[in-house]
């Protein structure tokens, strides 16, 4: 069901008469699979004769342990991608089943961009006004598959992976919200190089938020999907820093506690990544988000686990579950939403076991240039509806362009 909020263009209303019934359509094999395993099959091969070549041409004395060492990281992270979808898509329906438009997969990837000395992985079609998308927790530009077909057809459409996630570099930094800020921020500075609509589901919607609220003249729309962030709560005491210091100054916590407490996270932490990244069950806990698991298929898996073959993936879920999942207070919806200054549409999933549409109404609530467009869908709404979701996106962008086009007038009248 679609409910459009106040500020959302009336013709999102007609949506809810022409949504298609897609549980009625049964699922359909692709014919060319066979092909799709053929063309991936030839991807893995590219990559060895790529690595062959590569440490033919640095096997002189002079190349330094350290470049061997990367391309061995290399060698083992890209041939585990391209022999990890290979097998899934072996074993699994073909990901067009359904018979939609879909980004084709790389087992390589699209583009790279340098940031900070950091390989960032990015997607770019289309041409027009830009949209940005930022994939969530776990998942990779290639999460917005059913979109960027869609969406390249109007605008010009970027999609990100964040650092430590998809094809972009595992680096092994302290990972928090301000880095992934810091990231998208610059990314619309050096990259996209004009004001860009953020477009976030989960994770990528709370760090879409917060791009938008730290770098205002870059971003002139923000689009949420069932985004993470929660509101402050007034029981809680407004910092823990005095904790902190308490615990830093004390010997016994410091040089006993703390160091025990850290090992015991390794050993409980390593175990939770060796198990999250087996397809089984990656597949297992998406069919739990997806309430039309129809589009949970090999496409969708194979781009979740391919990733976990870099040899620093453990250590970048350790760090992210130890320390980014633990301070996501210091950063609360009401203090970004106080600072937001552009237009705000959510589309939300009602049926998400993890996020429901409670946080829907209190961001509504709290920020009054809201528009809500309610989906009988779960966590990743733009994968398992994408039509539906594309449809109200496209919709809204519309409604934006036409509220910008008064502005432009005037300030091109004043110039």
């Amino acid at each position: 069901m679609l409910e459009p909020g106040p500020s959302l263009c009336p013709d999102v209303r007609r949506l809810r008469g022409r949504t298609p019934d897609r549980r009625l359509r049964p699922p359909q094999r692709c014919a060319d699979r066979p092909q799709r395993w053929w063309v991936l099959f030839l991807q893995l091969c590219q990559v060895s004769r790529f690595v062959r070549r590569r440490n033919h041409a640095d096997s002189s004395p002079l190349a330094g342990g350290r470049l061997l060492m990367m391309q061995r990281r290399e060698l083992v992270t890209k041939a585990g991608i391209a022999l990890s979808v290979c097998c899934s898509m072996a074993t699994s329906p073909a990901a067009s089943a359904q018979g939609l438009e879909m980004l084709p997969f790389k087992a390589d990837g699209y583009n790279f961009w340098t940031w900070k000395g950091r390989r960032i992985h990015y997607v770019e079609q289309g041409q027009g006004r830009p949209v940005v998308l930022i994939h969530g927790f776990g998942a990779s530009a290639f999460h917005w598959r059913y979109n960027i077909p869609v969406l390249a057809k109007k605008y010009k459409v970027y999609a990100i992976d964040l650092l430590g996630f998809g094809w972009s570099e595992k680096a092994l930094v302290d990972y928090e919200a301000t880095v992934w800020m810091e990231q998208v921020s610059d990314f619309l500075r050096e990259v996209v190089k004009e004001p860009a609509v953020l477009v976030g589901n989960s994770l990528g919607g709370f760090t879409t938020l917060f791009a938008a609220t730290e770098a205002p003249e870059l971003v002139r729309g923000v689009v949420l999907l069932n985004s993470a962030g929660q509101f402050a709560d007034p029981d809680r005491p407004a910092s823990s820093a005095p904790a902190q210091e308490e615990e830093e100054s004390n010997p016994v916590a410091k040089f006993i506690v703390k160091p025990l407490k850290e090992a015991f996270q390794r050993v409980v932490l390593g175990f939770v990544f060796w198990q999250s990244k087996q397809p089984a069950r990656v597949e297992k806990v998406l069919k739990t988000v997806y309430i039309d698991p129809r589009n949970v298929d090999a496409y969708l898996v194979g781009s979740i686990t391919a990733p976990t073959a870099d040899p620093n993936a453990g250590e970048v879920y350790y760090r992210l579950m130890s320390r980014f999942m633990s301070n996501q207070s210091r950063y609360t919806l009401d203090r970004l939403l106080g600072k937001l200054t552009c237009p705000l549409l959510l589309l939300w999933g009602d049926l998400d076991p993890w996020v429901g549409p409670a946080k829907a109404r209190r961001i509504q609530d709290f920020y009054p240039d809201t528009a809500v467009v309610h989906l009988q869908a779960g966590h990743c709404p733009h994968d398992e509806a994408p039509e539906q979701v594309n449809a109200a996106l496209l919709e809204w962008l519309e409604s934006i362009d036409a509220r910008a086009k008064p502005a432009e007038t005037t300030l091109q009248a004043a110039v």
